[in-house]
């Protein structure tokens, strides 16, 4: 099938190199002439484990192409999706600015010529395929054509492997027809019985919102019960060991640490608050969710100026991580960057260091000192805290961290070291929910 991925963000890229994968034709465009010739060259432009060697294997193949224009590559295409990005508004009222997919889809229709199905893939707003719909349909009436909603749950450090081997895929769709074109196109995940969600568009729309905002709620109690757990004399690494145990609740998203970040959870908590408003419906759960979260990042803050005496003025902090996770290079609401910038204007000299997001980090921080590795970010520093827990900072050599700094605190925001060993090896350790 002739696909065409309008946007070569994460999504658009991701999405389009595993779709060329599957065997199908694809091609990606993007009016960024730019980041089109960087792909052309060979050049990824963000950085996902495996996504390199993916897109080399199906351009060779000649499965995946690269353009920035339209009209070459719609009128053919059976598929099309939309896969551009929708941040918050930039008023900062939460909303999901959809500027580039109306964009998208008013500069896609006049090339519509056959029978083509126009998906979405971005996370958008409940209502926003049948407003996508309007806007073709105003541009280019003729045009024989449905629209499609089909959230992405790729997380990034591992988008591919989620891609191929997906919890789900859903499908919302008024069309019999559309559907049977969506099943073509991932027949080779429908054949080996991934779980199919086919249901109408507003509930598509709404199902990657509400999966993204109880993560968050779940992230978000693990993280009050770690307050708990400090105030109480509890260990929240029991706590959640035992919780997570329970067939109904499980393990996973019970880590405790500074908060969630990324680029989908806080703008899609708030986007999700703003369609319940709208529609004078209460979401207390998430709207707790996201205030909790704020109040986590704040409390890092506190946590890290009280292990350094209760003043970071003139105090050299060892920063391991700015990134929101590991395996990616994305910064967007990372705690880090919440929790840095405070402490920097209250006098801390920070020494950072991250296997992936310094280059970025140095555009929005130029004060700070990167530096190419962990342990140079130690040296004659008064605290080190972990923000990310990079394989790389999993086995430190705690003596040479030791002998580098001026006193030994370790504040660890990811709780991948445990206590004991931590004061055997000489630190004072500061942890999260670790009594």
């Amino acid at each position: 099938m002739n696909i065409t991925m309008i946007g070569t963000g994460y999504v658009g890229l991701v999405t389009g190199a595993c779709l060329a994968e599957l065997g199908h034709r694809v091609t990606c465009m993007d009016k960024d002439e730019g980041k089109i010739n960087r792909l052309l060259a060979g050049e990824i432009p963000i950085y996902e484990p495996g996504l390199d060697a993916l897109v080399a294997k199906n351009v060779n193949d000649g499965r995946l192409s690269f353009s920035t224009d339209l009209a070459s590559c719609i009128p053919d295409a059976r598929a099309v999706f939309i896969a551009v990005g929708t941040p918050s508004s930039r008023r900062g009222d939460g909303y999901a600015d959809l500027t580039y997919i109306y964009a998208a889809a008013k500069d896609l229709a006049p090339h519509l010529q056959n029978y083509t199905v126009v998906i979405d893939k971005s996370t958008v707003p409940v209502g926003t395929a049948r407003q996508v719909a309007r806007v073709i349909r105003q541009e280019n009436p003729q045009a024989d054509f449905e629209v499609v909603s089909n959230p992405e749950f790729l997380r990034e450090g591992a988008a591919i492997n989620d891609f191929m081997r997906p919890d789900r895929i859903v499908i919302g769709t008024d069309s019999e027809q559309a559907g049977q074109v969506m099943k073509e196109v991932y027949n080779p995940l429908y054949r080996i019985s991934v779980p199919f969600v086919i249901t109408g568009l507003e509930t598509a729309e709404l199902i990657k919102y509400a999966s993204n905002a109880f993560l968050s709620v779940k992230i978000s109690f693990i993280n009050e019960m770690a307050n708990i757990c400090e105030e109480v004399g509890a260990d929240v690494i029991d706590l959640a060991k035992a919780v997570g145990l329970d067939g109904r609740i499980g393990k996973k998203f019970l880590h405790a640490g500074p908060g969630y970040g990324g680029s989908c959870f806080p703008k899609d908590t708030l986007a999700l608050l703003r369609i319940a408003q709208e529609h004078g419906v209460a979401s207390r759960s998430v709207e707790a969710a996201v205030e909790i979260n704020a109040a986590q990042k704040a409390r890092m803050v506190k946590k890290i100026r009280d292990a350094l005496g209760g003043s970071v003025d003139g105090k050299t902090i060892a920063a391991l991580g700015l990134t929101f996770k590991p395996e990616t290079d994305d910064l967007r609401d990372a705690p880090a960057l919440t929790i840095l910038p405070p402490l920097f204007e209250k006098g801390a000299i920070i020494q950072a260091h991250d296997p992936q997001g310094m280059k970025e980090a140095s555009k929005i921080f130029p004060d700070f000192t990167y530096v190419k590795n962990a342990y140079e970010a130690c040296n004659n520093a008064d605290a080190v805290v972990l923000f990310t827990e990079w394989n790389q900072y999993r086995a430190l050599d705690l003596q040479d961290i030791k002998a580098r700094m001026k006193t030994p605190i370790f504040i660890d925001l990811r709780n991948v070291y445990s206590p004991e060993q931590m004061r055997q090896a000489g630190f004072t350790y500061v942890g999260v929910g670790r009594g």
